[in-house]
């Protein structure tokens, strides 16, 4: 038998989450993947200076903080990219998919 996991927070909590909730989810998450990218991308850029303190500590504290500030961000609504995404799917979500 195969354990069905939560794909949600609300699953994990024992609610059924609606479509619209489903897709407001996924759309949140695209903008926090997108987000991420975006300040990987800043921070790939080099300047010419050196880094006094530097190392893998740094650089994984650095994607830590920038993976939490993503998630924030598209929670927020901070870019708007997930409501944009959640109003242009919205049509087949509440039109049955059709």
């Amino acid at each position: 038998m195969t354990a069905i996991l939560p794909t949600s927070p609300m699953q994990s909590l024992g609610v059924q989450a609606t479509p619209r909730e489903d897709l407001r989810e996924a759309a949140q998450a695209f903008e926090a993947i997108f987000v991420r990218q975006l300040l990987a991308s800043a921070r790939a850029s080099d300047f010419g200076g050196s880094e006094l303190f530097g190392g893998p500590g740094l650089e994984q504290f650095t994607a830590m903080r920038d993976e939490h500030f993503a998630d924030i961000a598209s929670k927020q609504g901070t870019f708007g990219l997930a409501a944009s995404i959640e109003r242009q799917l919205a049509a087949f979500v509440d039109n049955g998919g059709s």
